[in-house]
């Protein structure tokens, strides 16, 4: 093995990316807002992007012959993960202030579809954009059907209510909210909020859904929180690490126990592998120095001795 084949195997972690199902064996790239190892080299997928596969196919029994997907703000890493749904119709949305493709301009408080028509519908980092987030919550939890599924995403920090100020100027917003089209930061009571709407929730976090090891394995950002709302009031407890609503972290802890162990042998098998070559190397040098017949003999002898 060479100089350059053991820097890889040794500081090149393999992991999985939801997003495109591929292996990725090179280094992820920082993410944009300079955040290490958070995009995918092979799909420009971050880590919300992989959580959201991973939910989808933990919803996948109740996301079964959907007439309508709509997702707001759409990216081209979850566009591609929600038409893998098979939707009937898929329908994007945005407001058009950073130029993104979508399939209608609309604003989050007035949604231009009926009551109870929407199956799926995701909406990742946009109320903290939108003045009046009670009247989106509100049209969020008008268009979903019965069986309808929100799935949200928010700037939150726990241990504090909402903090928010839409008449503040750009560069209050910038201090206060970390962006200048941001007008809050949402907090412990973002659940009663969507309960207020008409949105029964309950949030989850990565290691709750597949355990602390598969968090690594998917590059994944521990303290992401998604919440799953549906049509009504019950704010339902939080999915907590370990907790009985986990059922994938044991199977992926297993699996990726065993992983571990099979990496373990074939590094140490690797590592003989090397020591045998640095034997053969300092025997064949040492065959070079004896001269050609010298050598000879003792390659007749090294066979013979094989042989036997």
């Amino acid at each position: 093995m060479t100089e350059s084949r053991q820097l890889v195997s040794k500081d090149v972690s393999r992991a999985y990316c939801a997003a495109c199902g591929t292996t990725v064996s090179r280094e992820f790239r920082r993410g944009p807002d300079g955040r290490p190892h958070v995009k995918c080299p092979r799909c420009g997928s971050l880590e919300r992007h992989r959580f959201l596969s991973l939910l989808l196919g933990v919803l996948a029994p109740e996301l079964r012959d959907l007439d309508t997907v709509v997702e707001i703000g759409p990216s081209r890493q979850s566009t591609a993960l929600i038409d893998q749904l098979g939707a009937r119709r898929r329908i994007g949305l945005d407001f058009g202030y950073d130029g993104r493709e979508v399939d209608a301009l609309a604003c989050l408080t007035r949604l231009p579809l009926r009551d109870a028509s929407v199956d799926l519908l995701v909406c990742y980092h946009v109320l903290e954009h939108v003045a009046d987030d009670a009247a989106a919550m509100h049209e969020i939890a008008r268009v979903l059907s019965p069986r309808g599924i929100a799935l949200l995403q928010v700037p939150i920090r726990m241990g504090v209510l909402t903090e928010e100020d839409p008449a503040a100027p750009p560069e209050e917003r910038l201090r206060r909210f970390g962006q200048v089209d941001h007008v809050r930061w949402y907090g412990d009571d973002f659940d009663v909020r969507l309960s207020a709407a008409g949105l029964s929730s309950v949030r989850v976090t990565p290691p709750a859904l597949v355990g602390e090891a598969a968090v690594e394995w998917f590059h994944l950002m521990p303290h992401e929180m998604v919440w799953v709302a549906r049509p009504g009031k019950e704010v339902a407890a939080p999915m907590l690490a370990g907790g009985p609503a986990s059922g994938l972290t044991a199977a992926f802890d297993a699996v990726l126990a065993d992983l571990a162990v099979t990496r373990a042998k074939v590094e140490r098998a690797r590592a003989r592998g090397d020591r045998l070559a640095a034997q053969r190397d300092a025997l064949l040098a040492r065959l070079g120095a004896v001269g050609p017949r010298r050598s000879a003999e003792v390659v007749t002898r090294l066979r013979r001795a094989a042989h036997l």
